[in-house]
């Protein structure tokens, strides 16, 4: 144990030597965080929506046919009171909820006006808007077309009720995506290039003829920059909460808990790729456009996984940046507890479980 303890203060020492490493693990992080301030558009398909028919007749069914038909929308399920709204919302997978009003049809012919409140989930405020628009646009078609056979026209009136971001602020989107980014990149980048460094060095020599075993020199690579990434994801929250007045609505302990496990498994991941490169040069390539733009393209930080083709949402699901942000935007904007984002927190842990093992496995190898 106490050649164990030597190993990682040697490795404390090297990092708060090249001054380099410092900068990139924590002037990168700030400065990014600092400029992604920024909405990004995008269009949507298959965004999975539930419905409310308080009045279920036979104008209330046309309509959502109609919104059925569309590529936009697929309708997840129907459910029978607004009780049952925010405990969808929460799971995460229902991005909108129409609720048409009782007896619909009867006040559409009535008194040529009805109403449809469109309740989005806003953690995403551009899905959201889009998704307001395009449920307007449906129903504008819609009342443009049952209309050329009357002389008084119907008036169906969309009600828009955003929910957890009311708002509509951008930086409710890319705070949890760009603090995703960040902790994968610096974390998996600078653990990447430790073993290669080494190797470059010559100084791989003695890693392979001390006492130390396979899995204390790769705990001992890994345990530095656990603390060095944790000090990241507080400044990251810190100026989130104070500049960005990004609100956490669950609780922090969960939060940074589920932080720690998902900085180990960017870690891991990094130490992984180290153990695969001969040179530094090799493993920062990986790191980066391995990394990268997996993170950026496949993980719905910027695009969301149901529009993009079947293949590329099975590749999301492998990637870890996915669960995490689906678990920062469940405890900071929904305020959920670990009983919603258990399968998230789980398959983060597997992953990481994963990575470690195979990184153990490739250093033995080379041992041998």
């Amino acid at each position: 144990m106490k050649r164990f303890i030597g190993f990682i203060k040697k490795e404390f020492y090297h990092i708060f030597r090249d001054k380099r490493s410092l900068f990139i693990l924590f002037g990168m992080p700030i400065a990014q965080i600092m400029l992604f301030g920024f909405a990004i558009t995008n269009e949507i398909n298959n965004v999975d929506i539930a419905i409310l028919d308080k009045s279920k007749d036979v104008t209330t069914q046309e309509i959502i046919h109609k919104i059925s038909a569309s590529s936009y929308f697929t309708i997840q399920q129907f459910i029978t009171n607004e009780t049952e709204i925010e405990t969808i919302f929460k799971k995460g997978k229902i991005k909108a909820v129409l609720l048409f009003e009782k007896d619909f049809s009867k006040k559409l012919i009535k008194d040529n006006n009805a109403s449809i409140q469109i309740i989005t989930d806003a953690t995403d405020p551009n899905t959201a808007n889009t998704i307001s628009n395009y449920t307007n646009s449906i129903l504008q078609k819609y009342q443009q077309q049952i209309n050329k056979s009357i002389n008084i026209p119907y008036q169906i009136v969309p009600q828009s009720r955003m929910v957890y971001n009311p708002e509509l602020k951008s930086v409710f989107m890319f705070v949890p995506g760009v603090m995703t980014i960040i902790l994968m990149l610096v974390s998996a980048m600078m653990t990447s290039i430790s073993i290669t460094k080494e190797k470059e060095l010559g100084t791989m020599e003695i890693l392979l003829v001390s006492p130390l075993k396979p899995f204390q020199v790769i705990i001992g690579k890994v345990v530095p920059y656990i603390f060095l990434s944790i000090i990241n994801a507080v400044v990251i929250v810190l100026l989130s909460i104070f500049i960005f007045k990004m609100p956490v609505q669950g609780s922090l302990f969960l939060l940074g808990i589920e932080s720690v496990i998902f900085i180990i498994n960017a870690l891991s991941l990094g130490i992984l790729i180290s153990t695969i490169s001969a040179t530094q040069q090799t493993a920062m390539m990986i790191s980066l456009m391995g990394l990268m733009l997996p993170v950026i393209l496949l993980s719905g930080f910027i695009f969301p996984i149901n529009s993009m083709p079947e293949p590329l949402q099975v590749i999301s699901t492998v990637i870890p940046a996915t669960w995490y942000i689906i678990i920062l935007k469940g405890i900071m904007l929904k305020g959920v507890g670990l009983a919603v984002i258990w399968k998230e927190t789980l398959i983060l842990i597997a992953m990481t479980l994963f990575f470690i093992a195979l990184s153990i496995k490739k250093y033995k190898i080379r041992l041998e």
